[in-house]
């Protein structure tokens, strides 16, 4: 069984930080207060799937703890 070793609060802090910080970035670039490129493009998307997989995840552990108990 997949188990994390942080606890689920940390783990949504972590998406909810990796979230705001992909969606700042895209918009920064819809604004065009940034160049718009490939790699950071690649950036924003790669943070944004990562913080929605880590908030999942971390919901998924945060619901499960008190039935283990």
């Amino acid at each position: 069984m997949l188990t994390s070793r942080w606890p689920p609060r940390r783990l949504l802090w972590l998406a909810a930080l990796l979230l705001l910080f992909g969606s700042a970035l895209a918009f920064l670039m819809f604004i065009q207060a940034l160049d718009t490129t490939y790699p950071l493009a690649l950036v924003s998307y790669g943070a944004i799937v990562s913080g929605a997989f880590l908030g999942y995840l971390g919901v998924l552990h945060y619901l499960r703890l008190p039935r283990d108990r």
